[in-house]
């Protein structure tokens, strides 16, 4: 059954301006989209050349402990390296750590260095570095975004020179991708030991490249570090990172050949880049996602037939073309799509507005319910989102408000707080990692309240086990549970997009979106020529 049955997608859209002009976004052109890749050429890399990126918004921290957005993310990755790093699969990969191994109960965890690590001015990168990098991690004064993010560790120390020892509160199977979280790098033991205004506006790093010159709301440019561990990568010669606020400006320098590589592109610019010569589109199925948060504590969202009902009266793939622009894929109330592993392919929800009304008058509404939904103004898709469900609800019973406020507002009176409003969330490197910001009862993030024991109880068996076929059906039971229970609406997930000239090799638009790998990147003699 159609959740838009009598109202095509003109009326549709025509329905809800009143409410925000952000929901007059262009229909997608999916079909289309659909063959565009998710990486440039392959082939034989060479050596040489300098990569011009564009990024949306300002460089505005360097410091790699402290960064918070994607271009952020980019430049440290670019200038810094991990124990461990991310593969297009979301597996951990040796970084500065050649390899690990952990204790028969999962707690006790050995890194081994590469032998002969250096920073980029050539002074030696020994375990003492990796101790003090992670220990201000973890110190909450220092307020880096890793405190929370890369495992429950105890204690950190040093067996010799090469070896570290990393010590966690319980079994923790997923320490390897976790301690590639983007902020987790390796920093000098002196910097790391009080004096991170250091890394203000300059750099000392072990990533493939070395800083050139640092101005954050213009350009970044950096040049091949020499003393990179793998003698040879990086491809490029250097890389300019230049800022674009404008995202019309951005698409255009790129079809114009100003650039090189876009780190992302619109949905509402897609479809001029991909019909521009010589250029290339990319684009990635990711576990992105917008979702409806209840509060599962509070009248009517502790009754879970509420729940229930409102997940009937949801048109996935309606949401997906109005919400995502068709870019991207249907939800099933779960934070974890195919994207992830251990995804669960559980029965696809349908729209059913009878049972919609049966459950809502079981739950002592046979008049149906008024609700008022709160969504922020950032990202757009919010009110989008807001939109769709206030129209697809109507024939289930629902009468929805859809309020729109500023982001700040937002942060500061409905997230975390609110009874009934609409997040949005980037993927996380494992389900563990969304799991456990957003759905358990000791999540940081528990916005819905739901405190499923069954599920929590899921979540801790499986983190703490590192068999597969067990995580494989503790993580399907989660889902399931969440599938059933409806703590929050998850109808759409995002695809990622990009796009780079055709002269581009070596590039793969990551799932993840803060990981980017341009030390494997490289451009064909037909690049522009240009100097560090």
């Amino acid at each position: 059954m159609c959740a838009m049955k009598g109202l095509n997608r003109r009326q549709f859209i025509a329905s809800s301006t009143a409410l925000t002009s952000a929901a007059m976004l262009p229909w997608s052109f999916s079909a289309h989209a659909a063959a565009v890749a998710s990486a440039t050429p392959g082939g034989t890399p060479r050596k040489g050349g300098v990569l011009r990126i564009s990024v949306d918004q300002a460089v505005s921290v360097l410091n790699p402990h402290q960064v918070r957005v994607n271009p952020e993310y980019l430049v440290a990755e670019l200038l810094y390296s991990g124990l461990t790093r991310l593969t297009q699969e979301m597996k951990a990969e040796a970084d500065l750590a050649q390899s690990w191994q952990a204790s028969a109960d999962l707690k006790q965890w050995t890194f081994t260095l590469r032998p002969n690590l250096k920073f980029s001015d050539g002074t030696a990168l020994t375990s003492a570095d990796v101790v003090a990098s992670l220990q201000a991690l973890l110190d909450p004064k220092n307020a880096s975004p890793a405190l929370h993010n890369i495992g429950p560790i105890k204690a950190v120390s040093a067996k010799d020179a090469n070896t570290v020892l990393i010590e966690t509160d319980a079994p923790y199977a997923d320490l390897p991708v976790m301690l590639a979280y983007p902020d987790a790098k390796i920093i000098p033991a002196s910097i790391a030991q009080g004096q991170y205004d250091k890394l203000t506006k300059a750099s000392l790093g072990a990533g493939p490249f070395q800083l050139v010159s640092y101005d954050p709301e213009r350009k970044i440019v950096v040049k091949r570090n020499p003393h990179y561990y793998d003698p040879a990568r990086p491809y490029l010669d250097g890389v300019e990172v230049v800022v674009y606020p404008d995202g019309i400006a951005e698409s255009s320098a790129l079809i114009s050949g100003d650039t090189d590589l876009m780190l992302s592109a619109q949905s509402s610019e897609f479809a001029r880049l991909s019909k521009s010569s010589g250029v290339l589109p990319l684009r990635v199925a990711s576990g992105q996602f917008l979702n409806v948060n209840m509060g599962c504590d509070q009248k009517p969202f502790n009754d879970v037939r509420v729940r229930q009902a409102l997940a009937l009266c949801v048109d996935r793939q309606a949401s997906v073309d109005f919400v995502a622009d068709g870019l991207g894929s249907a939800g099933n109330d779960t934070p974890i799509n195919a994207s992830y592993p251990y995804f669960a392919n559980l029965a696809k929800k349908a729209v059913d507005y009878s049972k919609a009304k049966a459950l809502l008058a079981d739950a002592g509404y046979p008049n149906g319910l008024d609700l008022t939904l709160i969504a922020s103004d950032k990202p757009a898709t919010r009110t989008q989102l807001g939109i769709a469900l206030r129209e697809m609800a109507k024939q289930g019973g629902f009468r929805i408000d859809v309020q729109t406020m500023a982001h700040s507002t937002y942060l500061d009176q409905v997230w975390k707080k609110g009874n009934f409003y609409v997040g949005f969330y980037n993927m996380q490197p494992t389900p563990d990692a969304v799991f456990s910001l957003l759905y358990t009862s000791t999540a940081s993030w528990n916005e819905t309240r739901w405190n499923n024991a069954d599920f929590d109880s899921a979540v801790n068996a499986a983190r703490e086990t590192n068999d597969d076929a067990q995580r494989t059906t503790l993580y399907g039971k989660a889902q399931q549970l969440m599938h059933d229970e409806v703590p929050s609406l998850i109808p759409t997930f995002f695809d990622l997009l990009a796009a780079s000239r055709d002269y581009v090799g070596g590039y793969h638009l990551h799932p993840r979106g803060a990981v980017f790998r341009l030390d494997h990147t490289w451009l064909t003699d037909k690049a522009p020529k240009r100097a560090v």
